[in-house]
């Protein structure tokens, strides 16, 4: 059995999330000990590794959860769990090409500084009017600051 801080370390996730995890179901409410501290056996442990090794592969917590139920069933077939994943890949792949438009469009305003003032900067002026961009690279409405 291992207590919530060596489960942590085990797994690579800080001990906020495993409490995150338990709260909204994707790993199950440990055991306690008398002195009331969690106990997590190896299948807690592989649980874990399982989520975050999704999370790092983009999955949402959705995703995660209905992986994790089909893995829960292992005779059924794997479609369901294939369609899942090529939606993430999907997102991966939107991701990269908006990214790619970025980079095109960083590396422009750059190149077209001229290293003078502010009043005269290329950055400045192309941040403030978006019509000034060779392409769309993809603004969203109600994006938030991340």
């Amino acid at each position: 059995m291992l207590t919530i801080g060596k489960l942590g370390q085990a797994a690579g996730v800080k001990v906020p999330t495993i409490r995150y995890y338990e709260q909204i179901g994707l790993l199950p409410e440990a055991e306690r000990s008398g002195g009331n501290q969690r106990l997590y056996c190896r299948k807690a442990l592989d649980r874990l590794t399982f989520v975050r090794h999704a999370r790092e592969l983009g999955f949402t917590l959705d995703a995660i959860r209905d992986l994790l139920s089909l893995s829960d069933h292992p005779d059924q077939p794997c479609a369901a769990a294939d369609a899942i994943a090529k939606t993430q890949l999907a997102e991966i792949e939107k991701r990269l090409a908006r990214l790619s438009s970025l980079k095109v469009e960083l590396t422009r305003m750059v190149a077209q500084c001229a290293g003078g003032s502010i009043a005269d900067c290329r950055v400045i002026e192309v941040l403030g009017d978006h019509s000034l961009c060779a392409a769309d690279h993809g603004h969203r409405e109600g994006e938030g600051a991340s």
